[in-house]
């Protein structure tokens, strides 16, 4: 029998309460929001929005096992950034030319995204920021590990990871990069990320881009 988990009735919902618990961090001039597309995007987008803080993303790709895509072997980040689970590579037998293939592949896309989600903008200037990186949950973590090593490089002041759902395990490894994380839900079983929404649509390219626009205004910060 199939059972679902739900706790959030869509992204809107999880990043108004993950934006919740992350109050401390609003109307500050030094606080930037960044999503992870696609389904990052909508819920770092409420949590902007909340914290009065303008939003970006963090553009980084899974790799999945051939055949296998949503199972991942690792991730990329632009600048170069790749991690790989051995663990997995070598229990399932990945050759090094499959690796590299599928590599390629998600590094296009990655160029790709970049250009349709920023266009000619700049990347944003993350020196003595506190940067807040949100998605819409995490299962493995590597997507996220990338956008850490990637962030880091940039040396911002505090980095926060922020997601609705995650399983402690990777909750504490990836408390171990990050200055802090903000989870909602930590179940021991996590499965996949969607099962833990009501309505998890697809994002699109659009969406992303949209909201983003939508992010760049101005934060009206208060003067108390």
């Amino acid at each position: 029998m199939h059972i679902r988990y739900a706790e959030f009735v869509n992204r809107k919902d999880s990043g108004w309460q993950l934006a919740q618990r992350l109050k401390s961090y609003a109307n500050r001039p030094d606080v930037l929001v960044l999503g992870l597309p696609r389904g990052g995007v909508p819920v770092a987008y409420e949590v902007a929005k909340v914290l009065n803080a303008p939003l970006d993303v963090c553009i980084v790709r899974k790799l999945g096992v051939p055949e296998q895509e949503e199972l991942a072997m690792g991730a990329i980040a632009t600048g170069g950034v790749r991690l790989l689970n051995y663990d997995l590579i070598n229990m399932l037998g990945i050759s090094d030319r499959a690796i590299e293939a599928v590599t390629a592949r998600e590094l296009a896309e990655l160029k790709r995204r970049d250009h349709a989600y920023r266009g000619d903008r700049p990347h944003p200037d993350l020196r003595n920021k506190t940067v807040i990186l949100v998605d819409d949950g995490v299962a493995t973590g590597f997507t996220m590990r990338a956008a850490i090593t990637l962030l880091r490089r940039s040396k911002p002041a505090r980095l926060i990871v922020a997601v609705p759902v995650g399983s402690p395990q990777v909750c504490d490894i990836l408390k171990q990069q990050a200055d802090d994380v903000v989870c909602l839900l930590e179940p021991e079983m996590v499965r996949s990320i969607g099962l833990w929404y009501e309505n998890f649509a697809q994002v699109s390219d659009e969406d992303v881009h949209k909201l983003l626009i939508l992010g760049e205004k101005e934060p009206q910060y208060s003067r108390v």
